[in-house]
């Protein structure tokens, strides 16, 4: 099922292209739009956020020590304060962070619109049953987008600061951290756990144009695992308890997706 233009014409290719150039345009200065927001917002956006996983009094930390103390573990899971100090040694370090932390922000926020953006130009090319199918695709995809955000700034963030921040191999050697790295942390393992979590979304797509079967998911399950592993080593600190805390979910989002992709095949042949 083609694009039509106005008058019902099929639309060319350069056609297309300028069709998609104006949802990218939309998309950019809704991004910039909300990147100006957080520009101005600096106090909220460093002080409350990026830089609230490096105080002991964040959710994350007094949540393990509370659920130490109730499982009778005592202060185990309690946190010490951590010591380290940021600084910034480039002069135009803290000005570029800023406009680089906004630009992160403006696009986690925007991200619900961009999905629409690209969901509004994809769609007039679907069949009728295809886009009842994926009607709940924004949601879904803003949904779990966010989730990941959420899990990797209030899980994963955290105990890689205080692992990494807190790791010496000589009381000789402080931790005098520079600021770009602090921030490149926080940031990365936030978006790649936001960007992660859109597995499902990827395997309904490979599973629509037929590259992706529950078969193959099923066949392949335990090269998954290995990889899950290996992305989960990848996006962590190196140490085994963050690497457990991202692979579960991963695992999770994994079954779920092969049912998404059994899903997917099952009304393909009931439309045939």
């Amino acid at each position: 099922m083609g694009r039509k233009k106005e008058n019902g014409d099929d639309m060319s290719f350069l056609d297309h292209l300028e069709e998609l150039r104006w949802h990218l345009v939309r998309s950019s200065i809704a991004i910039v739009f909300f990147a100006i927001l957080a520009f101005i917002g600096k106090k909220i956006i460093f002080d409350q956020i990026i830089f609230a996983p490096k105080n002991i009094d964040f959710p994350t930390y007094r949540f393990f020590c509370w659920f130490g103390n109730r499982v009778g573990l005592g202060e185990t899971l309690c946190f010490e304060e951590l010591s380290f100090t940021l600084q910034n040694i480039d002069l135009s370090g803290q000005f570029s962070t800023h406009i680089w932390v906004s630009l992160i922000a403006g696009f986690i926020i925007a991200f619900p619109y961009v999905v629409f953006e690209v969901w509004r130009f994809i769609k007039p090319g679907l069949h009728p049953s295809e886009q009842r199918y994926s009607r709940g695709l924004i949601f879904w995809t803003s949904f779990l987008f966010i989730v990941g955000i959420l899990f990797g700034y209030y899980l994963i963030t955290p105990l890689s600061i205080n692992f990494l921040g807190t790791y010496t191999i000589s009381e000789q050697v402080l931790n005098e951290i520079n600021l770009k790295s602090f921030i490149s942390t926080v940031t990365t393992v936030t978006l790649a756990n936001g960007i992660v979590f859109e597995l499902p979304i990827l395997v309904f797509f490979l599973t629509k144009v037929g590259v992706l079967t529950p078969q193959i998911m099923r066949q392949y399950r335990r090269h998954a695992m290995v990889s899950i592993l290996l992305l989960s080593a990848i996006i962590t600190p190196p140490d085994v308890s963050s690497q457990i805390l991202v692979s579960l979910p991963l695992i999770l989002l994994y079954e779920i997706s092969i049912r998404i992709s059994a899903m997917v095949v099952r009304r393909q042949k009931q439309n045939v």
